[in-house]
């Protein structure tokens, strides 16, 4: 876990977050994902949210500005001191989301847990930090879970950029082109079935599950050379299209939204 870790800060210490969120493509994304938190946090009278793995604070600032009450957990300490900086009053702690024991049981009506399933590499992980999210999440409140998709990564990855051949070579990939990612390739990647799994092993209920950025990855060229007045449609056109089943976990990333009964 210790070279995981070292792996995962030298990483974030040169990856932009905030430009990537900023990006047409990030803007999409973080566009559709806001849309759905605030859908989540009008269920609440004063929620306490919780941002686990809150990279330099995109949404956990935002949510703070809007008057919420937000504490954030970041394992990457370049990360946590960008967020910091921000002035925001979001309360902002480093730490691992395989081990939140810092916060009480049930401490947070709605929890987000955006960036840790991507670099956790076991199901046993993943599990855990599922259980964590739960723990601290308010009975009847609500956990969202963000993921990197299995397609995306073979189609992008090893047909388009053509590394078909070395991931087939070197196991990367299953006979049915299931991604096998090692901590050195930084994310991992699931499928649908991977997800329900968790959810079923973890008890938590799903209340719907979308595909924050849809077919936005596959199209950044085509994106970015968009007109304002057509990205603004583009962006509509998202937001009507994320739940569609026949999208879900075709896209970069997933959203479930799951709730603690």
């Amino acid at each position: 876990m210790a070279k995981e870790m070292s792996l995962i800060e030298q990483y974030y210490n040169k990856f932009n977050e905030d430009k990537r969120l900023l990006s047409r493509h990030g803007q999409v994304e973080y566009i559709t994902s806001m849309k759905y938190i605030h859908e989540c946090l009008k269920e609440y009278e004063n929620p306490r949210i919780l941002d686990i793995g809150a990279g330099t604070g995109r949404y956990s600032v935002a949510l703070s500005e809007e008057g919420y009450d937000v504490t954030a957990v970041e394992l990457v300490k370049y990360n946590l001191g960008i967020l910091k900086k921000k002035g925001s009053n979001v309360k902002a702690y480093q730490g691992n989301a395989l081990n939140l024991k810092r916060f009480e049981d049930e401490s947070f009506e709605v929890t987000l847990l955006f960036g840790p399933m991507y670099h956790l590499f076991s199901h046993e992980d993943k599990l855990r930090a599922l259980q964590e999210a739960k723990r601290v999440t308010a009975s009847g409140g609500t956990i969202l879970v963000a993921y990197c998709m299995n397609e995306y990564c073979v189609l992008m990855y090893a047909f388009k950029e053509g590394h078909l051949k070395e991931c087939l070579d070197e196991g990367r990939l299953t006979d049915d082109f299931h991604s096998v990612s090692e901590e050195k390739d930084l994310y991992d990647y699931v499928r649908l079935e991977d997800i329900d799994r968790l959810n079923r092993e973890t008890g938590l209920n799903r209340v719907k599950i979308i595909s924050p950025d849809g077919p936005t990855d596959y199209m950044r060229p085509v994106i970015n050379a968009m007109d304002e007045e057509t990205f603004k449609q583009y962006i509509n056109y998202n937001l009507s299209i994320c739940e569609r089943p026949e999208l879900v976990g075709a896209g970069a990333h997933t959203l479930d939204i799951l709730r603690k009964e």
